[in-house]
């Protein structure tokens, strides 16, 4: 442990030397900072404060306990109420404040392009290209020559379309089916040929393992390659031949492969449909899952912008209904296997044209959204178990798997007790297909109950996260032992690397050196979990704004999360989520009980449980701090 007044300001960041001091009795090791060898790169985002002749940052970033000072000849013309990106230059000895220079200014306070900028650099996010990369891909050209077109599989002429969300543009994966003998159906998931454009070490290239994911903001996708890159040349778009890299199977309607095949192909999509179209289709042959009838509708329009002249989503209705069918099969064998069925909805804002949201609505998965994503499960296990399933006297080819490692034991029995409160019941021993086995069931028991967000939530601590690594340990939420993500190279990074490894070994080329590709592994799981920390703080900063329309109101809520600092509440209706500080709580002095995950009140004894149904008041929305404070109505 290093006290602030041992640290010569080192900051979060900051390569260091230190020296040990003497060991304290019952104390944590302390050490001191002889000296800074490196500042780390570490920008900080906030509003300038301008005075005559300097200015400074205000900024949230608790790794900073003072402001940064910037004098007036690095204030870039600068304005009080800017938000700003700012670099500390330097930190003298005996100052209280750093003295910083702004890098950029984002735009005035609570505009909605600033503050998503902000929320992008607050994470070391980008949220611009650079224009050398731009120029670069400009001079990629998007023809396809004959000659290229004979180095491939030809499947112009076969059946193939798109589906995905309404909005989309960058469309990285298509299926294409026809039928063959004996009641087996040739179905190919055909995967945007993104490795053909992008040669590795290029100028493209590095920034795209730079940024490693695209990211997905509230109100935009900041994407991984430039734009001309993921929505033009590399986009499955209708009507248009394009490169792909496909796993094609022979399957029948038991889901069962009985041949199948890598290939790199050139195809031509027939159609581009909307998640929505085709949920309609299935429901009106009524193919769809009966909970599907029951769930609310997306609000979506229909059809997709670029289909509004294309045959009608019915006349496709055959090659649907064969594709749902199977998804579904290929669904029950993966929980047959010991998958967990993790089907959590999502919170989505109705936006204005200017960013500010007046509305919320939920996205919920129906069978179009998992045909689409039962075939994505099978390519990607398909590509992981022709690399890595080898005989036991030999070693299989470094890949990048994506793992996802056994729940912690304890983690599950902390679950066990947690969810007797509400009356349900979890085994939590036992091996790995019984645990699974009792998580469904108990995930399939809360659905539409009270307690459903919560116990979910607290499910979901339970599981380890999920990454990349080439050291293969299976995926324990999907029930693989082999599995990678070969499907999204337009927007992942790790898929860009796993083509190139599957055409480096179709080609006789020889194995790569696993400790590189291992670090290549870390730093694109460090990145996934970087973009998703921002896209959750963008939700977060859209909730606080929406509720801001909303102070004074009263909403029934969940109590969501307990701490010795107060509750987290979430809103039943809308999943905005804001805190009842502890100071706020009347009528007793609360004690937080980290182990029965409650506030218990010392003369009354009252407690506030997680998963409590309580009724609250908006109290207050700071947009700066991205936070919402509630107050308790009629606590007791």
């Amino acid at each position: 442990l290093v006290a602030e007044r041992n640290s010569l300001h080192a900051m979060d960041g900051d390569t260091v030397q230190v020296t040990l001091l003497a060991r304290r009795k019952h104390h944590v090791r302390e050490a001191a900072v002889t000296e800074i060898i490196k500042r780390s790169e570490k920008t900080f985002v906030g509003t300038l404060q301008v005075q005559k002749g300097y200015a400074y940052l205000l900024t949230e970033d608790r790794t900073l306990a003072n402001d940064i000072f910037i004098p007036k000849d690095n204030l870039k013309k600068g304005k009080t109420g800017d938000k700003a990106v700012v670099r500390i230059i330097e930190w003298p000895e005996r100052a209280k404040n750093p003295i910083g220079k702004v890098i950029d200014i984002l735009g005035k306070t609570g505009e909605n392009n600033a503050e998503m900028h902000a929320i992008l650099a607050e994470y070391g996010l980008p949220y611009t290209y650079p224009a050398n990369v731009e120029k670069a891909a400009a001079k990629l050209t998007p023809g396809i020559t004959e000659e290229e077109i004979a180095r491939r599989l030809d499947m112009r002429d076969v059946l193939t379309f798109t589906i995905d969300p309404y909005d989309a543009k960058d469309f990285d994966d298509a299926l294409s089916i026809q039928p063959l003998k004996e009641g087996l159906w040739e179905i190919g998931v055909h995967i945007a040929d993104v490795s053909h454009y992008v040669t590795e070490g290029s100028i493209i290239d590095k920034e795209a393992f730079k940024r490693a994911t695209s990211v997905y903001l509230v109100d935009r996708t900041v994407p991984m390659l430039p734009e001309r890159l993921c929505n033009f040349i590399c986009s499955l778009r209708p009507d248009e031949e394009k490169l792909t890299y496909s796993v094609i199977f022979h399957i029948n309607e038991k889901a069962e492969v009985k041949y199948w095949q890598l290939a790199h192909t050139v195809i031509r999509s027939d159609r581009r449909f909307t998640y929505e179209e085709v949920q309609k289709v299935l429901e009106d042959h009524h193919e769809a899952s009966e909970e599907d009838y029951k769930a609310p509708g997306d609000s979506a329009p229909m059809p997709a912008p670029d289909s509004i002249n294309a045959k009608p989503a019915e006349d496709y209705a055959e090659p649907l209904i064969i594709l749902n069918r199977i998804a579904k099969q290929l669904r029950q064998k993966r929980f047959n296997a010991g998958a967990v069925d993790f089907d959590r909805c999502e919170v989505r804002f109705k936006i204005e044209p200017d960013g500010h949201p007046t509305g919320v609505y939920f996205k919920v998965a129906k069978d179009a959204n998992k045909l689409i994503e039962e075939f994505m499960l099978l390519a990607n296990r398909t590509v992981a178990e022709s690399i890595g399933k080898v005989p036991k006297n030999q070693k299989p080819k470094v890949l990048p798997y994506r793992i996802h490692e056994n729940p912690d034991p304890q983690k599950l029995l902390n679950l066990a007790d947690f969810v007797k409160k509400f009356g349900h019941r979890l085994k939590a021993t036992g091996n790995r297909n019984d645990i699974s086995r009792n998580l469904n069931r108990l995930l399939s028991d809360i659905k539409g109950k009270r307690e459903q967000n919560v116990i979910e939530m607290i499910t979901l601590r339970a599981m380890m996260k999920a990454k990349y690594s080439t050291y293969n340990v299976g995926h324990y939420g999907l029930a693989f032992d082999y599995y990678t993500h070969f499907t999204s190279p337009i927007r992942r990074y790790p898929d860009l690397l796993v083509h190139r490894l599957l055409t480096r070994y179709a080609e006789g080329g020889r194995n790569v050196f696993q400790l590189k590709y291992e670090e290549l592994c870390e730093h694109c799981s460090d990145m996934e979990q970087t973009a998703a920390q921002a896209e959750r703080a963008s939700i977060k900063y859209k909730q606080v704004e929406f509720m801001n329309d909303h102070l004074g109101e009263t909403f029934q809520g969940t109590i969501s999360g307990v701490t010795e600092f107060g509750l987290y509440v979430e809103i039943d209706e809308n999943k905005c989520e804001g805190m009842i500080p502890l100071r706020d709580l009347e009528g007793d002095y609360y004690d937080f009980d980290e182990k029965n995950y409650c506030l218990k009140g010392r003369r009354h004894h009252h407690c506030y449980n997680l998963g409590d149904s309580v009724k609250i008041q908006v109290a207050r929305a700071d947009l700066y701090r991205k936070q919402l404070d509630f107050k308790l109505i009629n606590p007791n």
